[in-house]
């Protein structure tokens, strides 16, 4: 599956398979994360792999919607160092590390889904990394529970139109 069709095609998943994830497909997700751009090239993140099945259980509990873990075969917490208020391209290069694992784990027919961590000291209790460190979100791999999420139609309504998006040179141009 070439990018564009795995930008296209990349379905949520939240209900996965028993079938395991082999450690190849997890080293090159996460090379997928090493490979992606960062700010100065600064490289400040961490994955942590998560495999044990009490463990995903647990970490269920790190936030409302993140239930999706205790089913995953694999979650991936991205780690980086804490940040006082405000944006910091921290979480930028982030974002474009998950969105790489996401979309080369969907090109080998791999689903996922973010949790975003709002128990924040749970979370640190259960992965053990240090206080100048944050998790703000872990995500979900495995394969589909149902083998037409890979080809599921997109929903009626689930992107806005181009036209409502964009202005050009300026707002409303």
């Amino acid at each position: 599956m070439d990018v564009e069709e795995a930008i296209r095609t990349q379905r949520v998943v939240r209900d996965f398979s028993d079938r395991p994830i082999s450690d190849d497909v997890v080293r090159g997700v996460l090379d997928a994360a090493r490979r992606t751009g960062s700010s100065k090239n600064l490289q400040r993140w961490a994955f942590i792999i998560v495999r044990d099945r009490q463990r995903l259980a647990e970490l269920a509990r790190v936030g409302p919607f993140a239930g999706h873990l205790a089913g995953a075969m694999v979650g991936i917490a991205l780690v980086a160092p804490a940040v006082g208020d405000g944006p910091h391209s921290v979480m930028w290069d982030l974002g474009r590390a998950a969105q790489n694992m996401t979309l080369l784990a969907w090109s080998w027919g791999i689903g996922s889904v973010p949790a975003t961590v709002y128990e924040q000291e749970l979370c640190r209790s259960m992965l053990g990394y240090p206080s100048d460190q944050h998790c703000e979100y872990i995500l979900s791999f495995g394969y589909p529970a149902r083998a037409e999420d890979l080809s599921r139609p997109l929903r009626p309504g689930g992107r806005r139109p181009l036209g409502e998006l964009v202005h050009h040179e300026r707002w409303g141009g």
